[in-house]
């Protein structure tokens, strides 16, 4: 079957060459129209711009210890001491700041101590994690102890690219060294591909194979218009399909690490979108399905205050129209706090506009609290559901429960399949709301324990011997 992969084992930028000298501007919709065109070649470009194409290397030591080590009896009989594994991911990254900003992917560090960066030609630097946003799968990291001003690609507007436009890749795919190829970008704004929150990507038939995380898309100036994320691959290799997140997304996450933020803040809506199925788009008249439709609005949410109900359908953002709800929520990301955004709504058989204010999603007392009682619950941290939380963890804002918000390794709960991410809502019939009543629930001493939990918005119900 097939699927999307992400690639992380190498440094992958993907390039779009210059095909004759000419002014920094847009890059010319034309074919070539002689033999000696065809000559051109992308030299130039690729060696400006591969020095600020670097490797990431990524580490952490793990233990390896049996569940059963945490019972003293078991200690007393067997003995042992956990043994150290040294888990490792590689991928490749962007510098886009001289001073040593370097984008990667999140995927690439996430859950990872150790950051090592390799630079082309072929110096080393250890690497701290500035910022991590799961929920655009990029990272920034500054190298450490640097003095000097290091080669970085300029950005670039990632909304000006066309589909036919060329692309170069450059970078280590598989580890055998240096490769160049080149493609066009064969989609833009395509969605529902299934890799982060904001499902809004350029595609590209360059070859790309697993190693390519972090890489960097430029456009014919050698500008960033996107960094590479995923491939989509029956076999593993390079399919003719590949994902780069847009560069105007990567500024927004770049702009919140240089103004010494370790998150992103970004708007918050307070409603629930859904598709437009041709029966929807039958009902409001449209000559195509497109829009977002509200299905939910969160109370004393910016959606509410700002009039937006449900059965609206959500056309445009500032003039922008949205095709789908994985277009609006990237557009409406893109927006700096503070201030409004107009969105243009459908309501009653005419369109209307909606200012909505610019919002950080609130948060609320956490007190996340490890679990370390001997029941179905040891090694995980809880911690009380906020809108926060929720949309740190990719859940329905409106969820009230007790979030799974970290799983220990090899740990009893990570062995009886809790997640990151689960919404703890019953034990033995008692209801969970906080943290505090899933640790005095988990203190019991319980011949048989019935847990119901949420996990990816559906009940799931489960029995555990005490």
């Amino acid at each position: 079957m097939p699927s999307i992969l992400r690639s992380g084992l190498g440094s992958l930028a993907i390039v779009l060459a210059v095909l004759a000298a000419g002014p920094a501007a847009a890059q010319e919709g034309r074919v070539p129209t002689s033999v000696q065109e065809m000559k051109l070649s992308f030299a130039s470009v690729v060696k400006r711009v591969a020095p600020a194409v670097v490797n990431v290397y990524a580490a952490r030591v793990v233990e390896n210890r049996h569940p059963l080590m945490d019972d003293p009896v078991f200690r007393r009989f067997f003995g042992g001491r956990p043994q150290e594994q040294v888990q490792r991911s590689l991928g490749s990254g962007v510098i886009v700041d001289p001073s040593g900003l370097v984008m990667t992917n999140n995927h690439v560090i996430e859950n990872m101590d150790q950051v090592k960066v390799s630079l082309a030609d072929k110096r080393e630097f250890e690497a701290e994690i500035v910022l991590k946003d799961a929920r655009s799968d990029l990272a920034v990291l500054r190298l450490k102890e640097v003095s000097e001003q290091f080669p970085a690609i300029p950005f670039g507007d990632s909304d000006a690219l066309a589909v036919g436009d060329l692309v170069l890749a450059i970078g280590n795919p598989f580890g055998v060294g240096q490769t160049v190829t080149h493609g066009i970008v064969s989609a833009v704004a395509r969605t529902q591909v299934g890799i982060t929150d904001y499902q809004f990507f350029i595609q590209t038939d360059a070859a790309i194979n697993p190693g390519n995380s972090g890489g960097a898309l430029v456009d014919l100036s050698g500008r960033l218009i996107g960094i590479n994320t995923a491939i989509f691959s029956r076999s593993g290799g390079s399919q003719g399909i590949g994902f780069a997140i847009p560069a105007n997304m990567v500024k927004v996450v770049l702009a919140s690490a240089q103004g010494g933020s370790s998150v992103v803040r970004r708007p918050w809506l307070g409603a629930k979108l859904q598709a437009v199925t041709a029966e929807i788009s039958e009902a409001f008249g449209l000559k195509r399905p497109s829009g977002a439709l509200v299905g939910t609005v969160v109370a004393k949410s910016p959606a509410e205050r700002a009039g937006l109900r449900t059965g609206d359908l959500i056309v445009a953002i500032d003039g922008t129209e949205v095709d789908d709800p994985n277009a609006f929520d990237y557009r409406f990301a893109m927006k700096a706090t503070g201030g409004q955004a107009q969105v243009g709504v459908l309501r009653s058989g005419r369109e209307i506009r909606v200012a909505i204010p610019l919002e950080t999603v609130p948060d609320g007392p956490r007190d996340a609290r490890p679990i370390r009682s001997r029941s179905p619950f040891q090694g995980i941290t809880a911690a009380n559901l906020s809108p926060a939380l929720a949309e740190e963890l990719r859940l329905d804002v409106t969820l009230q429960g007790c979030a799974v918000v970290e799983v220990q390794e090899n740990s009893t709960a990570r062995g009886l399949g809790f997640r990151k991410g689960d919404v703890v809502i019953a034990i033995n019939g008692e209801k969970i709301v906080t943290s505090r009543d899933l640790e005095r629930a988990a203190g019991q001493q319980n011949r048989l324990w019935r847990i119901t939990i949420l996990r990816e918005g559906k009940p799931l119900s489960v029995v555990f011997g005490g």
